[in-house]
């Protein structure tokens, strides 16, 4: 892996200064395992991103994200990939989980940070492609949370694909409703899942 570029490298550093400055904090471990989908919920701000890109510098990991492959090319696709972009081709229906799996096969250590309500704008029903990622990729998912009331972020329990979907999304849908104080947000997340 290259070394990231001087841009990216002043914009990693004002990120962390600004999570710092604003009083962000951390709590729970994440797991000895180097390769896991991250799912950070709820999604309702723009600052999601950044506030994470932060906190996992504050505990010592190389986020990536999953990144349209147009986006990929000149004069951005330094700044993507030094970011953890990893370029998907969505032309191709139902190829983009092999591409991510493929990704995972050739790292040693990947932690793809996944939104999986899809948009700030969600109803609380998660879109399934995280939990399909893992399940080929054959890595667990590793489940976090943010309180931007409170400013903290938390990481909490690893849990391995059993292949149950509507099983697995239960035992992280009843996890987030024991540490979120909003509950409500998670009613719709262990539904019917959505492509």
């Amino acid at each position: 892996m290259t070394q990231p570029s001087l841009l990216s490298r002043a914009v990693f550093r004002l990120i962390f200064w600004i999570y710092r400055l604003r009083g962000w904090q951390v709590s729970g471990r994440l797991p000895k395992d180097r390769k896991f989908v991250l799912v950070g919920a709820p999604h309702t701000s723009n600052w999601d991103f950044p506030v994470f890109l932060g906190a996992t510098q504050d505990i010592g990991i190389r986020p990536s994200y999953l990144g349209k492959h147009s986006l990929f090319s000149w004069p951005l696709k330094r700044f993507m990939v030094d970011m953890g972009g990893i370029p998907i081709n969505r032309s191709k229906p139902g190829n983009y989980v092999q591409q991510v799996a493929a990704a995972f096969d050739s790292r040693d250590e990947l932690a793809l940070v996944i939104a999986p309500e899809g948009t700030r704008h969600s109803d609380g029903k998660w879109k399934s492609g995280f939990y399909h990622i893992a399940i080929a990729a054959g890595v667990p998912v590793v489940i976090a949370w943010i309180d931007r009331s409170r400013r903290q972020i938390g990481i909490g329990p690893a849990v391995t694909p059993s292949g149950d979907y509507r099983a697995d999304l239960k035992k992280i849908a009843d996890w987030y409703r024991s540490v979120w104080p909003d509950q409500r947000r998670f009613d719709q997340m262990d539904r019917e899942p959505q492509a």
